[in-house]
């Protein structure tokens, strides 16, 4: 007898109890394939219909409002990466980060690999990685945990950053961690006693809100542009990737910050 371990059990039981009805001649296959079919095309649109209803009411705000302060954006992006199922989006902050700014940076961002791809797969050293503008050679590399990083995570990355250099005889500049959680000492003073090991490469671990805070205070005029580029990646991406709930989730928080954020700037004119 199968056990189901799954969650939730009862749609893993009805699937079980449906596959049995066309096994035993109860339900035809191809009648099964198409209320499937139906229904995820229904479910489907349903979902494009939520998202556009609320990119409307975020465009109802008027364009003469004071747009988010950095820390109200700070506040937003923690609110979405405590919510279940997140762990993409720290690529897409970093992304977001380096799409804003990519002009004043001169660099770019490399297009980003599927959320299940491993790095051995697609040949690169991390889940993002930075480019000059003019040139595609390599020059940031962004590894993202939703947990602690550890000194055997560091030295994976050596691993790899050797194995590029055997392989391509080129060498980054930078090697950056960036982590949700917090950043052990010895985990710090490790990544830094590195740059004459690698021959020069710059190993770094740094706290996600610290890394985005520090950019959108540097380059505070990019804020709107960075929130909008976050949320058009955050959007586009798969739902193995970033599930439906989590795009509506900062569709929801962002109507409600920029809702509060022109109450707060009514209130002061009283």
């Amino acid at each position: 007898m199968l056990k189901l371990l799954e969650n939730p059990k009862k749609l893993y039981k009805t699937l079980l109890e449906l596959l049995d009805r066309v096994y035993t001649g109860q339900v035809l296959p191809e009648d099964l394939l198409a209320e499937t079919i139906k229904w995820l095309l229904i479910i489907r649109d349903e979902r494009r219909q939520r998202i556009q209803s609320l990119l409307a009411n975020l465009s109802i705000l008027d364009d003469e409002d004071i747009p988010l302060s950095a820390e109200a954006i700070v506040k937003l992006i923690k609110q979405h990466l405590d919510s279940p199922r997140s762990s993409r989006l720290p690529v897409l902050i970093v992304a977001a980060v380096y799409q804003a700014a990519s002009e004043h940076l001169g660099e770019r961002v490399l297009p980003l690999e599927s959320h299940n791809a491993a790095d051995k797969q697609t040949g690169s050293l991390g889940d993002l990685e930075i480019a000059l503008v003019n040139d595609n050679n390599v020059v940031t590399s962004y590894e993202m945990k939703k947990r602690k990083v550890t000194i055997v995570d560091i030295n994976n990355a050596l691993q790899k950053i050797s194995e590029k250099f055997s392989n391509t005889g080129y060498k980054i500049d930078n090697y950056i961690f960036i982590t949700t959680e917090n950043i052990d000492n010895d985990v710090k003073e490790y990544a830094a006693s590195l740059y004459e090991r690698t021959g020069g490469v710059e190993v770094i671990v740094l706290d996600c809100l610290g890394f985005l805070r520090h950019f959108l205070h540097l380059f505070h005029r990019l804020r709107v542009q960075f929130l909008d580029k976050y949320q058009k990646l955050v959007l586009v991406e798969s739902e193995s990737a970033v599930p439906h709930e989590l795009k509506e989730t900062f569709l929801t928080l962002r109507q409600a910050a920029e809702s509060t954020e022109v109450e707060t700037d009514l209130d002061s004119e009283e």
